[in-house]
């Protein structure tokens, strides 16, 4: 036997998922925070897309800074976006880099959970950052590891690299890269750009080591040899959703599909998503929405 609200939405010819969805939109919007860079302009997308979809009032604030985009949620400026463990741990809350990537999640999870900033589930993913250089200059080289860099530069090799301002300036960035593998690039052959333009400035020999990120697509594409961690001294940078503590308590059912959402990710689907915007140039809002579509997700 129908409830009898059950009974008199049916009469009407409504549902009882009709009317979540109008009471979604009459909410105050829920703002979708997001990076300044690719594969977070992906999953900024794909996530204002799937919540729109479902029928939420979505802001989408994308294209910030790493420090701003978490100052902006601690200040519940940003209701939730798509953070990197290792971010959490080393960035913001200033801890050693934890063994592996579980006891990385647990710690983001647990320091976070005290600043009511919930972690929901982790992606299969580590988008860390890595050192890159040509394919045929690392092979005349033989530089495949980041102790083989070190090792070619204690002997006198005059390499330039292309670094971003943030990676020059992080504790878990250059300085101490360079005394955990016991070298120094000379301060004049550090080319500080944007993150984008590294991988640019390498394929276009400009530089002759250029930073990168582990998932990004163009790596591949541009036949650059991604040098080995060979220490680990990279720390573990999973994508999770992040989420505000009130934001959650007020829509429990963003828990689900966010998560939805990163059981999808691992690194050869971020690889893949990557490359289609920066190397096939397509759109950012079709790719996501693609990627969506793809995993029956929309």
């Amino acid at each position: 036997m129908k409830h009898p609200i059950t009974a008199l939405l049916t009469t009407l010819g409504l549902s009882l998922s009709a009317v979540a969805t109008t009471a979604h939109a009459q909410d105050d919007p829920i703002v979708v925070g997001g990076l300044n860079y690719t594969e977070h302009l992906i999953l900024t997308s794909a996530t204002f897309q799937l919540l729109e979809a479902n029928g939420y009032n979505v802001d989408k604030r994308d294209g910030l800074g790493t420090s701003v985009l978490r100052q902006a949620q601690e200040n519940g400026q940003v209701d939730l976006y798509w953070e990197y463990t290792g971010n959490s741990v080393i960035l913001f809350n200033d801890q050693p880099q934890p063994a592996d990537a579980a006891e990385t999640y647990a710690t983001a999870k647990r320091l976070d959970a005290e600043k009511g900033l919930i972690w929901l589930d982790p992606s299969d993913t580590n988008n860390t950052y890595a050192l890159a250089m040509r394919e045929a200059d690392a092979e005349e080289r033989d530089i495949h590891t980041l102790s083989d860099l070190a090792e070619a530069m204690n002997d006198g090799a005059d390499l330039t690299l292309a670094s971003n301002a943030e990676f020059y300036a992080r504790d878990d960035g250059l300085r101490p890269l360079q005394e955990a593998y016991g070298f120094e690039f000379p301060r004049s052959n550090v080319k500080r750009m944007d993150s984008g333009l590294t991988y640019s400035a390498l394929r276009e020999e400009e530089v002759d080591v250029a930073l990168v990120f582990a998932t990004d697509g163009r790596n591949g594409a541009f036949d650059f040899e991604v040098l080995d961690d060979d220490q680990q001294f990279f720390p573990v940078y999973q994508l999770a959703p992040v989420v505000r503590e009130e934001t959650l308590d007020a829509h429990p059912d963003l828990e689900p599909l966010l998560n939805e959402i990163s059981a999808a990710l691992n690194d050869e689907t971020l690889i893949d998503l990557n490359r289609r915007v920066d190397v096939d140039d397509q759109n950012i809002e079709r790719v996501a929405k693609d990627f969506l579509t793809e995993n029956d997700l929309m």
